[in-house]
């Protein structure tokens, strides 16, 4: 399969830079081909080989109808990552990760049933007969529930497949996965380590053009 990724937009995307050489993860070392005024460069035809890698996984999976869930809670990429998520029909959580959100799944379910319930209510606008300050505290908990639960609102059951977009920020979220057996794509930076997650994506995790990329391939 051709994913069009080529070397030139990556180079534009800034996808080859990593962190600082002090904030580097050995067994990055393979990756990495030069380090330039104190950061390290990474070497971008690998990069390409895993980035087309996890674009065939996925491929497949959604051939097969699999679930996808797409975790990056950084506040810069919030909106990135929900319209990436919503573009190809799968969940996300680009506001805050619970911790336990997978693993205690019977938890996640009912606090989805209750945010459910409070959207069916007020679209049918019960909140208008009940006591204002009753409808107020009803309105902050359903406008609660929307921020932090809203891209996974209709997930019935846990997602096949979890991409993770900044390893050291949800690492929550990559060792629920673990514990779950759940298979994890993961973007990985010259701070992360490329031996956690089932596929790793070489890429910046920090540029919003290189995660742009990413998700949009």
């Amino acid at each position: 399969r051709y994913w069009n990724i080529n070397l030139k937009e990556m180079i534009e995307a800034i996808v080859h830079f990593g962190h600082g050489i002090k904030k580097w993860n050995p067994k990055m070392a393979p990756y990495i081909s030069a380090n330039r005024k104190g950061t390290h460069i990474t070497n971008l035809a690998r990069k390409a080989r895993f980035l087309s890698e996890a674009c065939d996984l996925v491929f497949d999976a959604a051939s097969q109808g699999k679930s996808f869930l797409t975790v990056d809670t950084k506040k810069r990429a919030a909106d990135l990552v929900a319209s990436a998520a919503i573009r190809s029909c799968c969940y996300f959580v680009n506001k805050k990760w619970f911790s336990g959100m997978l693993t205690n799944w019977s938890i996640t379910k009912t606090r989805l049933s209750q945010f459910r319930d409070l959207r069916a209510e007020e679209k049918m606008e019960k909140f208008h007969h009940l006591p204002k300050r009753d409808a107020t505290i009803l309105k902050r908990k359903l406008s609660t529930l929307q921020r932090y639960l809203g891209g996974i609102k209709y997930m019935a059951r846990l997602s096949d497949i979890v991409i993770i977009l900044d390893q050291q920020k949800e690492y929550i979220a990559l060792r629920e996965c673990a514990i779950l057996g759940i298979p994890t794509i993961s973007l990985v930076d010259t701070n992360c380590d490329p031996d956690i997650a089932n596929i790793s994506i070489l890429a910046n995790d920090d540029t919003m053009t290189s995660i742009r990329l990413v998700l949009n391939k």
